[in-house]
């Protein structure tokens, strides 16, 4: 069985891709691809991953977990989608790095299913609206307790992407920025399903049709129509075209109430993490989508 396993992060696709994924689930499983409802798996999993700490798993576990998951469904891939496998909201801090659990939660992985080939899938963001988001959503904690004793300017998720190698180094990662998500959606479904570029899919322009206004969407939808041809590139770069006249300026604004940091904090922070994306591209075993 091959696992696609998407992790998150916290505070990206606020669920959207699940719920592009679930679209295209007729689709996917014509091909082999199983898109179990999360309803399925989330607490199934949960429980099997506590139920380690009384001892290892019986060697048939992973496959009653398998047939759990699938039910009905007869297939060679299934897609998982959970944002708090690595731990909920305000544990996505700690220790000085993100997400501190990544280690253990990916070794239960491993025990649970010891013979599935198991790709994981990550989008990651800006600190400097990343950390006000798990914030928001970190219902009661204060800042201090989410941060966890960590200065914002030490976190990198090149450190995590690195972690996540040396412990599941067979464990094939594809990672992409949330900034670029609107631009690369339709990519990011396909790469999770295993289809090939230019494959035809439900919902990939979701994202753009958030932030560009309906006449610009319209005109797009008939250029992308016109030209069926394009490369993922050359749609991409149309995109891009349309957005510079179409884009819905609140749209791209955060609605998240921000700390009191100086401006130069948020600044250090964005240009730490552009680096930080070109150290991740040199990891071996990742897979970088960028727009």
């Amino acid at each position: 069985m091959k696992i696609t396993l998407h992790l998150g992060a916290h505070c990206t696709d606020e669920g959207k891709l699940a719920k592009t994924l679930a679209r295209n689930r007729k689709d996917f499983l014509d091909r082999g691809v199983s898109v179990p409802p999360p309803g399925n798996y989330h607490a199934l999993l949960r429980e099997a991953i506590h139920a380690l700490d009384q001892g290892p798993p019986a060697e048939d576990a992973g496959d009653i977990l398998i047939d759990a998951i699938l039910e009905d469904d007869h297939a060679e891939q299934m897609i998982l989608s959970n944002e708090n496998f690595f731990g909920v909201p305000h544990m996505s801090i700690g220790d000085g790095q993100f997400y501190p659990l990544a280690e253990q939660r990916l070794a239960d992985l491993r025990q649970l299913f010891p013979q599935a080939e198991i790709h994981l899938f990550l989008a990651i963001r800006d600190p400097g609206s990343f950390i006000p988001a798990v914030h928001a959503a970190s219902t009661g904690m204060s800042l201090e307790r989410v941060l966890n004793g960590t200065d914002p300017g030490t976190l990198r998720w090149s450190d995590l992407v690195t972690r996540i190698r040396a412990i599941a180094p067979d464990m094939p990662l594809t990672l992409w920025c949330n900034e670029d998500s609107p631009l690369i959606y339709g990519e990011i479904i396909r790469a999770m399903a295993g289809l090939p570029e230019g494959h035809k899919i439900k919902g990939a322009f979701d994202l753009l049709s958030e932030i560009m206004s309906r006449e610009g969407m319209q005109r797009f939808r008939a250029y992308f129509a016109a030209n069926p041809t394009m490369t993922e590139a050359q749609k991409r770069k149309a995109m891009m075209v349309f957005l510079t006249k179409y884009a819905i300026d609140d749209a791209l604004e955060d609605d998240i109430p921000l700390p009191a940091w100086p401006e130069e904090v948020f600044e250090y922070l964005t240009d730490a993490y552009e680096e930080d994306l070109d150290a991740i591209e040199g990891i071996e075993g990742v897979r970088v989508l960028r727009a």
